[in-house]
């Protein structure tokens, strides 16, 4: 970091806090934090949703898999197109429909207040663990390395950061700096691509340099890292959880204008997720042609490429890309965090004629609570040595998604689901698939099972989930049926249909040529 680095980090933060600070003179006087006063149109949904997904862990960790293993990891962000589709046509509908602040609280019209319990602290404990303090353990390394200050610093500084938008505009301040920070993030990340295709001679260069199977998208099941079968079945159970029934992630369309402006702006972040495998992982497969030989951590490609291929004065801009990315998870998670606490916990349990004014009130409280609690659990995986907690505690996630797809799934296809049944899956079954976790990452010495793949894992244990619901369900002799709104059917426009139709054919299309 040179100089002329250091300014244009500075411009960087002023122009963000200036659409920050003017996004949120946009907000009524006493109007609501959480939903944006359901204002969000499409590019702000789309650029929110793909703000959200993007971290500096996630390009670092891209790039790094481009690097050892090609373009096949682009999976996890190309399949994904179909559960974001899944959102727009299905859950999308019967949220707006309900008119809810939360998932939680839908759950609650499916299921009864009991549910609703269980699924809002299930909600919170999963953003303070998963969005807050895993982004800030990420990101703060980052900050540590350039400003040299301790994690806790790191960590408060870009909760300060974020805090500040949430707390000043709600949804509407984070949803407008997000446009913002993602358009750089492509600009950015695009001229990193163009350079360095333009260093290694062109793309039939870079071809002839790589392995030939670092441009096949499904690998034979006998990979060991990226099998074919266990990625198909596998990751629709993520991609359910994720896309469909996260808060962090679904509430920018619960704010939307209506439901047309929440399918065009889900079908942008599907377009979005194409640019994933150019801005995030070609990168990796570049820096194997450039510096495949002398590079032995594949985790530092992508800063080798900046360090090799970017002048002086782009450095800084790289940087501000990777806080740009954290300060769009963090903010959009925070907003989550504080929505969900106070609409599922404190309005609907204590105060249920609180002002607007309380509302607004408690979820600052509760953004400052969220933020003190995820720098101790930041400064806490910081000092646990030895082993790669960021790794670890991203798989463990991953057996966190069985419980929620079915209890989700069954909830909106099958009228018959009893609330014992969604209330079992969310506690004994999220029991259950973190115990297995725990003995797949950590096998004691006695155990002597054959793991199946991560992915075929998750499958199964979503599979058991939804056969021990069903079972519930037929044999459980309370049937109480709750009454959910219908989802609305107004808003369905051609134009929405017609870019969901060309997005299915341009992924069909790429899946056929990348084999």
């Amino acid at each position: 970091m040179q100089s002329l680095d250091w300014l244009i980090l500075g411009i960087y933060f002023a122009v963000l806090i200036a659409i920050g600070v003017w996004a949120s003179s946009k907000r009524k006087k006493g109007g609501a934090l959480f939903l944006a006063e359901h204002s969000l149109r499409w590019h702000h949904i789309g650029f929110s949703m793909w703000g959200t997904n993007v971290g500096p862990s996630m390009l670092i960790a891209s790039a790094s898999a481009g690097f050892t293993t090609g373009i096949v990891s682009g999976n996890y962000a190309w399949y994904a197109f179909v559960f974001i589709a899944l959102l727009a046509f299905v859950f999308a509908p019967r949220y707006l429909g309900a008119k809810v602040h939360t998932l939680p609280e839908f759950m609650g019209l499916r299921f009864g207040q009991s549910t609703r319990n269980i699924l809002a602290w299930y909600t919170i404990v999963t953003i303070i663990i998963s969005w807050l303090a895993l982004t800030l353990f990420a990101g703060g390394i980052l900050i540590r390395q350039v400003f040299d200050i301790p994690m806790w610093m790191s960590a408060l500084v870009l909760l300060i950061i974020s805090a500040f938008f949430t707390m000043l505009g709600g949804l509407k301040a984070v949803a407008y700096t997000n446009v913002y920070q993602m358009i750089l993030l492509i600009v950015v990340s695009l001229i990193l691509v163009i350079v360095g295709l333009d260093r290694v001679g062109g793309i039939s260069a870079l071809v002839s340099k790589v392995p030939a199977d670092y441009w096949v998208m499904f690998k034979p099941n006998t990979d060991e890292a990226f099998p074919w079968l266990p990625i198909v079945l596998g990751y629709p159970v993520m991609g359910v959880w994720f896309w469909c029934t996260d808060q962090s992630m679904v509430q920018p369309v619960l704010a939307a204008k209506d439901l047309r402006e929440g399918q065009l702006g889900t079908n942008l972040t599907g377009w979005l997720k194409i640019l994933d495998v150019t801005l995030y992982i070609l990168p990796g497969i570049i820096c194997f042609a450039l510096f495949g030989d002398t590079l032995k951590n594949p985790d530092e490609a992508y800063l080798t490429m900046v360090e090799n291929l970017f002048p002086v004065g782009m450095v800084g801009l790289v940087f501000a890309v990777l806080t740009a990315c954290l300060v769009s998870t963090i903010g959009s998670a925070l907003n989550a965090l504080s929505t969900v606490f106070t609409m599922d916990i404190y309005v609907k349990r204590f105060h249920p004629d609180a002002s607007q004014r309380r509302i607004n009130y408690v979820g600052r409280i509760v953004t400052v609570i969220g933020s003190a609690l995820a720098i101790i659990l930041t400064v806490a995986i910081d000092a646990i040595k030895g082993l790669n907690l960021f790794n670890v505690f991203q798989s463990v996630l991953g057996f966190i998604a069985p419980p929620m797809a079915a209890v989700f799934l069954l909830g909106i296809f099958w009228k018959r689901t009893t609330t014992r049944a969604a209330n079992f899956a969310l506690t004994a079954g999220t029991a259950f698939c973190l115990l297995v976790g725990i003995l797949y990452l950590w096998p004691p010495e006695w155990l002597t099972i054959q793991w199946p793949h991560f992915m075929l894992l998750s499958f199964e244990l979503f599979v058991i989930l939804v056969a021990s619901m069903i079972v519930i369900s037929l044999t459980d002799k309370d049937t109480t049926q709750y009454e959910i709104p219908a989802p609305v059917r107004e808003g369905y426009s051609k134009l929405a249909i017609a870019l969901w139709s060309a997005l299915a054919i341009v992924m069909i299309s790429l899946y056929v040529y990348f084999n």
